[in-house]
């Protein structure tokens, strides 16, 4: 029998981050993952300069440059026609923090298992079913299911990574409430290069959402907003049609539609929820990642989070005076992120999924006054790339409507969180 100083459940990127940073203080750490394998999806391919900086102090990014990741600089909103409405332009960030990376999640969380120390171990085929308590309440450990045995295992630190629809959570008696958007995503991986190689590109469109970006290899990462209903049901030849008709919808995508109706085979559909825990500790347990928020994927914030989560999680158990003082520091400081993330992560998600006349107009006007603003428009990016909290006052929602901006080339010197 092994004694571990703290047990990580779930294998996704914030399980995998969590244990790398437990890892890295001597902390004996096991991990353990429901899945024999790694499910291959199309999430968390973008990393933001404030996740860069983790990875980097880790030794990962090296290890995704040489995996092939794409280095990219700007993230783009245009129309379908690919006119410009508002740019993220990370050129103008503090050095250093002036590039994201898109790579295959796959490869991402490959990297990440490779980097755990020695005494860190990885168990697939594992079931966190529920939590230990002992007679104060306070989390002991995990009893876990592998086929039918069940044995339990005992630990000062239980963190739950198992997911938005985490057992060890409910286990613990936090309740959250998933809102679910009125639309889904479809993606698709394509060969080829994206019509704007350079950028991460979300086309606003009357039938919603076009995101592009390049994949490491010379291919292309396609996501499409479709109704609930829309593709149900859907033969190759309806698909086919429906792929011909992103032509009418976004002639900047022209290019693509051969490739995607070659592509259908890889297509994969995701609802789309949000929601932010009202609490991430009891005694003995942390929540990481989705186990304690979830985003929409337009703003490439979710796994960003999760890598920051795992970081601030091991810097107040490597500094605090013992457990408990460390998850309530941790608590402290990453509930606010949260919630920033998520009121960040939803405004953007509305303005550019928004599909009824006067609220893509409304957005369109919002975006266009915000990029005429470079103080605006640096601190939207600033936030984006997880550098800081600085949400706009109720006054910069005014300027983004129209009023004059009399600050408006005034650009903040904020030294990155």
């Amino acid at each position: 029998m092994t004694t571990w100083d703290a047990i990580v459940c779930g294998a996704g990127a914030a399980g995998l981050a969590t244990a790398r940073a437990l890892g890295g203080l001597g902390l004996r750490t096991l991990v353990l993952d429901r899945h024999h394998h790694q499910p291959a999806i199309a999430k968390g391919e973008v990393l933001q300069p404030g996740a860069l900086r983790v990875l980097d102090h880790w030794g990962i990014t090296d290890r995704l440059t040489t995996a092939g990741a794409v280095s990219l600089a700007r993230l783009t909103i245009r129309g379908p026609d690919a006119d410009p409405l508002m740019l993220f332009d990370y050129t103008t960030l503090p050095a250093g923090y002036r590039t994201l990376y898109s790579h295959d999640h796959p490869t991402i969380l490959t990297t990440l298992a490779h980097s755990l120390p020695p005494h860190v171990e990885l168990r697939r085929g594992v079931l966190a079913d529920t939590l230990l308590h002992d007679t104060t309440g306070r989390v002991t450990g995990v009893r876990v299911r592998r086929g039918r045995d069940t044995h339990d295992l005992r630990t000062p630190l239980v963190v739950a990574a198992d997911g938005m629809s985490s057992r060890l959570r409910r286990a613990a008696g936090i309740t959250v409430h998933p809102r679910t958007y009125p639309h889904r995503l479809i993606a698709f991986d394509l060969p080829g290069a994206p019509p704007e190689p350079d950028d991460i590109t979300a086309y606003r469109t009357p039938r919603g959402l076009r995101l592009v970006y390049p994949l490491p290899h010379g291919r292309t990462r396609l996501y499409c907003q479709i109704h609930p209903d829309e593709i149900r049901g859907a033969d190759r030849t309806a698909m086919t049609h429906w792929a011909t008709a992103l032509d009418h919808d976004t002639p900047a995508l022209r290019t693509l539609t051969e490739r995607v109706t070659g592509s259908l085979a890889s297509r994969q559909i995701f609802a789309l929820r949000h929601y932010t825990a009202p609490t991430l500790t009891v005694p003995g347990l942390a929540l990481v990642g989705e186990a304690a928020h979830a985003v929409h994927s337009l703003a490439a914030q979710g796994m960003n989070t999760a890598i920051c989560d795992a970081h601030a999680l091991a810097h107040h158990l490597a500094t605090a005076p013992g457990p408990d003082a460390a998850l309530a520091a941790y608590q402290a400081e990453r509930l606010p992120w949260i919630r920033h993330i998520a009121v960040m992560s939803h405004d953007a998600a509305r303005l550019v999924t928004a599909t009824g006349r006067t609220a893509r107009a409304l957005g369109r006007r919002a975006l266009r006054r915000t990029h005429r603003s470079p103080r605006l428009r640096y601190t939207a990016t600033y936030n984006l790339a997880g550098l800081g909290i600085h949400p706009f006052a109720p006054l910069d929602r005014l300027y983004q409507l129209g009023l004059p901006d009399p600050r408006s080339a005034r650009l903040p010197h904020w030294n990155p969180g």
